[in-house]
C-alpha cells in the first residue's frame, strides 16, 4: 500500500464522523465500507464486519416513509445535504442523524442486491453521518419553550378580556339566579314552580359555561388531591359509554396499573378528558360513521410524569392546522357545533397542574406547539396529556362536615350594609336578608357604603369588588382604618377574582367572599359563619 492510501485509510478509519460507501435501492441496501465511527453511532462492535452495518436498511428506519423519500431525492437531486433522518440503533433507542450524501446510478458490479435486475433506482453512495440526538432535543426543547411563551402571551391577552366579559356576565346571572330562587320558595302553582325550576338550572348552567371561560382566562382555585388517574379514565368513559355504543364507536382501554397517583383535581382532569372524548367521537362519526378510540395511561419513569392518551382512528388533522388546534375560537366544526374553546380550555387545565399536553396526527405532531413531521396524514390523530407525578402522598382533604340547618332567628335585630352597583342584585339580595331576619340598608358604591357607616353601626358588610368610583378594595381599606372591629364581618361578592390583584388581597383580608352567580342559601351560611 502507497502511502497515499495508507494515509487515505487511516483517515478513514479515524474520522470522528460515520463514513458509509454501499448501493441503496428500494428492496434493501448493501454495505461496501463502514468506518469505526459509523459502527459507534449505530451501536455495532469496533471489530463487526463492514457488511453487517447497514444504516440505510429498512429496519433502521423509525418511518418507512422517510426511507422511500430519502430515496427518491437521492436520485432526484444526486445527494442531499445535512438532511435529518430518525433512526434506530441496534441496541437502544431511535437517533437523530443528520446525512451529507452524494448519489449515481450504482453499476452493475456494485448492484450485489438479491431480486431482480436493480435497474435505474439502485443507487451508489457515499455519505458521511453524524449523530445529531442531542442538538435536535435541545433545538425541540427550544421551540416548545417558545411556543408555550406565544401561547402563554395569547392567553393572557384573551385573558383580560374575557375576566371583563365574564364579569359582566355573572352579574346579570347572580341576579336572575337570586330572584328565581326567592320565586321559588313561595307558594306558586305547579306549571310556575316547573318553569322557576327550569330558571334556576339553565341559569346554573350559564354560570358553568362562563366558569369554563374563567378556567383558561385566568388561574382559579382548584381542588386538588391524590388522584387514581386509572379511575379518573373509568369514570369518564362511563360518561360516554351510551353515546358510543348507539354511535357504533369502538372504545380499546390500554391502563397501566403501575401509573401511581398524581395530585390534580380529579374534575378539571375529567372535563380535559370528557373534551378529548367528544372530540374523537366527532371526527370518527364525520369520517366513517363509525371508528375506534384508544385510551391509554402510562408511566414516563425517565420524566416522573404520568402519560395520557387518546387516539382516534379518524381523518388526522392536516399540518398547516396543527399549530392552531389550541387556540381559542379555531374549530373545524361547521358554525353553531363547537364554539373552538374545548382545546383552550384543556390546554389552561393542563399546564395550570404543570403539565403538558400536544397532539400527533398521521404526517405530524405538536408537541407544546412545535412541529414534528412523522408520517402521512389520515392516520387519526393522539392527544397527549403529560402530568407530572408526586413523590409524596399527601394527606387527604378532611370530609366536610355536613351543613347545618340556618336559624334565621340568629339574625334578628342584626343590621347589614350590602354595597352593590347592580341595583337588581342588591334588591334581591337585600330582600333575601330582610326575610332572614337582617335589617338591611344599601350602598350602590364604595363611596356612599363610606358615607352609610359614618350614619350608622353595622353587624355585617355584603360588598362587591368591582365598582365605579371606589371599589371594593378600597372601601375595605378605609373601613378597615376607620372601624377595625368590623374589618372580619365582611362577606365579598364578586364575578371573578382568579388569578388577579383581587384573589390576592382576598387572602390578604381573610374575609370570606363568594363568586357570582352563587345560590342564596350560600350567601345566609357565610353570613352565619362570619358573624360566629
Amino acid at each position: 500500500m502507497d502511502a497515499r492510501a495508507l494515509g487515505l485509510a487511516r483517515l478513514f478509519d479515524s474520522v470522528r464522523e460515520g463514513v458509509y460507501i454501499g448501493t441503496l435501492a428500494a428492496n434493501g441496501s448493501v454495505t461496501l465500507a463502514a468506518n469505526p465511527h459509523l459502527k459507534e453511532i449505530f451501536g455495532y462492535a469496533p471489530d463487526a464486519a463492514d457488511a453487517v452495518v447497514q444504516p440505510f436498511d429498512a429496519a433502521r428506519f423509525v418511518d418507512a416513509h422517510a426511507r422511500q423519500a430519502f430515496i427518491e431525492r437521492l436520485g432526484r437531486d444526486g445527494g442531499v445535504k445535512d438532511h435529518l433522518l430518525r433512526v434506530r440503533r441496534i441496541d437502544g433507542p431511535p437517533i437523530w442523524i443528520e446525512v451529507s450524501a452524494h448519489a449515481s446510478v450504482a453499476s452493475p458490479q456494485a448492484a450485489q442486491l438479491p431480486g431482480p435486475p436493480s435497474g435505474p433506482s439502485m443507487l451508489f453512495v457515499e455519505a458521511l453521518i453524524r449523530d445529531v440526538s442531542e442538538r435536535k432535543k435541545a433545538d425541540d426543547q427550544h421551540r416548545d419553550g417558545r411556543y408555550q411563551m406565544l401561547q402563554a402571551e395569547k392567553m393572557a391577552a384573551l385573558g383580560q378580556t374575557i375576566s371583563g366579559v365574564a364579569h359582566e356576565l355573572n352579574n346579570p346571572l347572580a341576579t336572575i339566579l337570586s330572584w328565581a330562587e326567592r320565586l321559588a320558595e313561595r307558594n306558586v302553582d305547579e306549571k310556575t314552580k316547573h318553569g322557576l325550576e327550569v330558571i334556576l338550572g339553565e341559569s346554573e348552567r350559564a354560570a358553568r359555561i362562563v366558569r369554563n371561560l374563567l378556567t383558561f382566562a385566568r388561574k382559579r382555585q382548584t381542588t386538588r388531591a391524590m388522584v387514581d388517574l386509572n379511575q379518573v379514565v373509568r369514570e369518564t368513559l362511563a360518561l360516554r359509554a351510551y353515546e358510543q355504543k348507539v354511535s357504533n364507536i369502538h372504545v380499546v382501554e390500554a391502563l397501566d396499573a403501575g401509573v401511581p397517583e398524581v395530585f390534580v383535581d380529579g374534575h378539571q382532569i375529567k372535563q380535559v378528558l370528557l373534551n378529548l372524548l367528544i372530540n374523537a367521537e366527532q371526527a370518527c362519526l364525520g369520517a366513517n360513521a363509525r371508528g375506534s378510540i384508544t385510551v391509554r395511561t402510562s408511566l414516563d419513569r425517565e420524566h416522573g410524569s404520568a402519560i395520557l392518551e387518546v387516539s382516534d382512528d379518524g381523518p388526522g388533522i392536516p399540518a398547516e392546522r396543527l399549530s392552531k388546534v389550541f387556540d381559542p375560537f379555531f374549530t373545524t366544526k361547521e358554525v353553531g357545533q363547537g364554539t373552538g374553546l374545548g382545546l383552550t380550555v384543556a390546554y389552561a387545565i393542563v399546564q395550570e397542574h404543570g403539565g403538558r399536553i400536544w397532539v400527533e396526527s398521521g404526517g405530524s405532531g405538536q408537541r407544546g406547539g412545535a412541529p414534528e413531521h412523522r408520517s402521512t396524514k389520515g392516520e387519526g390523530a393522539t392527544f397527549f396529556i403529560e402530568l407530572p407525578v408526586s413523590g409524596q402522598h399527601l394527606n387527604a382533604p378532611a370530609p366536610r362536615a355536613p351543613q347545618q340547618p340556618i336559624s334565621l332567628d340568629a339574625f334578628k335585630g342584626l343590621r347589614v350594609l350590602v354595597v352593590e352597583d347592580e341595583p337588581a342584585l342588591a334588591v334581591a339580595v337585600a330582600e333575601a336578608l330582610v326575610d332572614a331576619g337582617f335589617a338591611v340598608d344599601r350602598a350602590g358604591d364604595g363611596e356612599e357604603g363610606l358615607t352609610r357607616l359614618t350614619e350608622q353601626r353595622y353587624d355585617l358588610i355584603v360588598c362587591d369588588l368591582k365598582m365605579p368610583r371606589i371599589d371594593g378594595m378600597q372601601f375595605y381599606r378605609a373601613m378597615a382604618a376607620a372601624t377595625p372591629a368590623l374589618a372580619r364581618r365582611v362577606i365579598f361578592v364578586t364575578g371573578d377574582v382568579a388569578g388577579t390583584d383581587a384573589e390576592r388581597f382576598l387572602d390578604e383580608t381573610g374575609c370570606r367572599w363568594l363568586s357570582k352567580p352563587f345560590r342564596l342559601g350560600d350567601l345566609l351560611r357565610a353570613a352565619r359563619d362570619t358573624l360566629s
